[in-house]
């Protein structure tokens, strides 16, 4: 007999919605029929894929979310339970990056990647988190979830994205700390930590020299789409991960071995 993933009565929030990973997120988590709340600074494109989203039969809500802004953290977590009810699942999962020697990063570049990458996502989980615990939800087979998305740069680190690779290693670390401290509150804290993934944001970059030398370097000499990372997502969302509390897990086709 098949089995398949049902989220439904679940809401999902998802951060950095408006394009690549988050956006396949979102459409992954509404497919099984997760009520998605769509969170970035971009809230034209969230409308789109809202109506996207809505055409398919889903549910999904818009928030306007500056994960460098505590302030609007804390105002996009309360305005997604106003508007889509209380969030049982988190996908933190905006992050930037800059390519560039160690010895040239400068103190904006640093605030730009850590702040993000590792101030916003830790004060994203911390608030979804503080609701969750008021909620008071101990019972023994957990029932919430946040997804950190990580990388695989936070395992091994690569040339030139140095500054990068150092944001996401805290954000693995970040996971496990949560682990251990929320895990008695019934939240499930796991992170993703994806390789080469072909999206917008670097499409034209497979085209190129540098491009195709990275990729003669992968194991399978392929780079991924967002759909390689959907059955990841979908188990650490569901109930069937309830045993699994600060895994970190690749999905980067072996690059990491």
């Amino acid at each position: 007999m098949g089995r398949s993933i049902n989220l439904e009565g679940k809401v999902a929030l998802i951060t950095g919605a408006s394009s690549g990973l988050g956006k396949r997120f979102a459409q992954v988590l509404s497919q099984a029929g997760a009520k998605v709340v769509l969170a970035s600074r971009r809230t034209e494109r969230l409308k789109e894929l809202r109506a996207e989203i809505e055409s398919s039969g889903g549910a999904a809500h818009v928030v306007s979310l500056d994960v460098t802004d505590y302030q609007s953290i804390k105002a996009a977590v309360a305005h997604a339970e106003t508007e889509a009810g209380t969030i049982d699942i988190l996908v933190n999962n905006s992050g930037v990056s800059t390519t560039q020697k160690l010895t040239d990063v400068t103190p904006a570049d640093f605030e730009f990647v850590f702040g993000t990458n590792v101030r916003g996502a830790f004060f994203v989980a911390q608030e979804v988190a503080k609701r969750m615990i008021m909620r008071g939800n101990g019972a023994p087979k957990p029932a919430y979830r946040i997804i950190n998305v990580a990388s695989v740069a936070g395992l091994r680190v690569f040339p030139q994205i140095g500054l990068y690779a150092m944001s996401k290693a805290a954000v693995v670390q970040m996971t496990k700390a949560m682990a251990l401290e929320w895990g008695r509150h019934g939240i499930n804290v796991n992170a993703i930590c994806p390789g080469y993934i072909d999206t917008e944001i670097n499409h034209h970059h497979w085209k190129t020299e540098q491009g195709q030398k990275l990729v003669s370097m992968l194991p399978r000499r392929r780079v991924g789409s967002p759909n390689d990372l959907d059955g990841l997502l979908l188990l650490l969302a569901a109930d069937e991960s309830q045993f699994m509390n600060g895994s970190v897990i690749s999905a980067d086709d072996g690059f990491s071995l």
